[in-house]
């Protein structure tokens, strides 16, 4: 365990509560964060706080998936989709901005920390906090950015966080809570959730139809569990042709829910695998009620 609190570990600490009795602060020590009430929680060597208690969550990128979203992602394929989110969150009003005071982002289901970094570049007077249920994945998260700590979190569970400290909240390909969403939101805070359309990745989907569709119904179910809580205030659709070369197609249906249902039989037969496919997105920038 490190001897030392990272960092932005640190810059972190009074937006947490304990997940176990929700007092706060929670106190480091001796390579754990303490609550008042002493519920202990270990921060990990790679610099990530296990706040995740009970049974653990079964969902989240396992070692080879995380290990295939580092490096597709560091082709930059996905760079307009940061770029989009990023200046949404700078759109989202003075309190999310580089001016007097330090904004707060967080980034649920944050996965390797590569949006919540692309926030914090363009917002230089911001702090980010990434959940995600992944240890894999919180590895690279906890160093994704100077001003980015990573914490283990289920997203489906009341957030270990006080009410109405997030500037923005970051929904990025994520699973949603918009009753938490909505408590840890401040109420000129804003939350930007970014989903696929119909026609993400269909080259892809194409050839192997194993891959996770798209529900169509998507949009309509997102709108019925956000509205109580939540109204859209702007949406960007983004959609663009990104090359594939070498791996990158592999490690994109590998770093996805499909790669626990396409086989190597599927990627192997069936003729080459495309050499350029859709990305199709929604970000949409939405006001608590």
């Amino acid at each position: 365990m490190p001897a030392l609190l990272p960092p932005a570990l640190e810059l972190s600490l009074d937006l947490l509560c304990c997940p176990t009795c929700r007092t706060r602060p929670l106190r480091p020590g001796h390579g754990a964060l303490r609550c008042p009430a002493g519920h202990s929680f270990d921060i990990a060597r790679h610099g990530y706080a296990g706040l995740l208690t009970g049974t653990r969550a079964t969902s989240g990128d396992d070692a080879a998936m995380a290990r295939a979203r580092d490096r597709f992602l560091s082709t930059g394929s996905y760079a307009p989709v940061r770029d989009a989110v990023a200046g949404l969150a700078a759109e989202a009003g003075p309190e999310a901005g580089p001016g007097p005071g330090r904004a707060t982002v967080l980034d649920v289901g944050c996965g390797t920390g590569y949006y919540l970094a692309g926030v914090l570049d363009e917002l230089p007077g911001a702090r980010g906090l990434g959940l995600d249920t992944s240890a894999h994945a919180l590895r690279s998260a906890a160093r994704a950015h100077a001003r980015a700590a990573a914490a283990a979190w289920d997203v489906f569970r009341p957030f270990p966080l006080a009410d109405g400290v997030a500037d923005v909240v970051l929904d990025v390909f994520a699973p949603r809570n918009p009753g938490e969403f909505h408590r840890v939101l401040k109420p000129a805070g804003r939350l930007i959730v970014v989903r696929p359309t119909g026609r993400h990745l269909a080259e892809l989907r194409g050839r192997l139809p194993a891959m996770v569709a798209v529900d169509p119904a998507k949009e309509e179910r997102l709108h019925r569990t956000l509205d109580p809580f939540f109204g859209a205030a702007a949406t960007e659709r983004l959609e663009y042709a990104a090359p594939l070369a070498g791996l990158d197609a592999l490690d994109l249906v590998a770093m996805t829910p499909s790669a626990r249902h396409v086989s190597r039989a599927d990627l192997t037969g069936g003729g080459p695998l495309p050499d350029q496919v859709t990305v199709s997105v929604l970000a949409t920038a939405y006001r608590p009620r």
